[in-house]
């Protein structure tokens, strides 16, 4: 079974529905740039909500020590996802300060892209592959591009994976099929405008996920 992170939730009704659907991951997004970014206090109220039910992941690009550590005393996520250019030994420094567990997007744009993966397989729990965003672009991801998935194909990594980027209900099983994922992510996919997630795409998102 595929398991699904609803990314980018900023509404008590779009994360229920995400919970009421069986979703195993939700995220919080927590960079200002992004038009899903929610404050680490005002996510901590959201997602208590999610505690016990699915895995809280907090977003985020680049982040310093002390948004670790705020992100840690507020939230108090399950994961950490680590979305910019971080090293891999940047990952023994977020467990330290969050106890959290470690989720590394990397993107992906060609075969070389995967060059990557080797040095995060040692470091991370989860990593995620993401559509590299178009040139000029101000956002490490969430932009609903996707890459071509044929480079998956027949893949294996010593971690779990996520696919991600531009996956949408209509064309996850595709998505599954080509790739075979063991985890999907999806945000834009399932909005009506950036950051406006819906209710009933994150529902038909991961029913079908459970029909593939």
């Amino acid at each position: 079974m595929t398991l699904i992170k609803i990314c980018g939730l900023t509404t008590a009704d779009t994360l229920a529905a995400a919970l009421d659907h069986g979703a195993d991951f939700v995220g919080a997004v927590v960079f200002p740039r992004s038009p899903r970014h929610i404050a680490p206090v005002d996510a901590a109220s959201l997602f208590e909500a999610a505690r016990g039910r699915a895995r809280i992941v907090a977003v985020t690009v680049n982040p310093d020590d002390d948004l670790l550590s705020e992100i840690a005393r507020t939230l108090r996520p399950d994961f950490l996802q680590l979305h910019g250019d971080e090293p891999p030994e940047r990952a023994r420094a977020v467990r330290r300060l969050t106890g959290a567990g470690v989720i590394k997007a990397l993107p992906i744009r060609s075969e070389a892209d995967f060059g990557a993966a080797d040095a995060w397989q040692a470091q991370a729990d989860h990593l995620m592959f993401d559509a590299r965003p178009p040139e000029g672009s101000t956002l490490p991801g969430g932009v609903g591009h996707s890459f071509d998935w044929r480079l998956l194909a027949d893949r294996s990594f010593a971690r779990p994976w996520f696919l991600a980027g531009g996956l949408t209900p209509e064309n996850l099983a595709d998505a599954l099929a080509v790739t075979r994922a063991p985890m999907a992510d999806v945000s834009s996919g399932v909005e009506t405008a950036p950051g406006v997630k819906d209710a009933g795409r994150i529902g038909a998102f991961i029913q079908t996920a459970r029909r593939t």
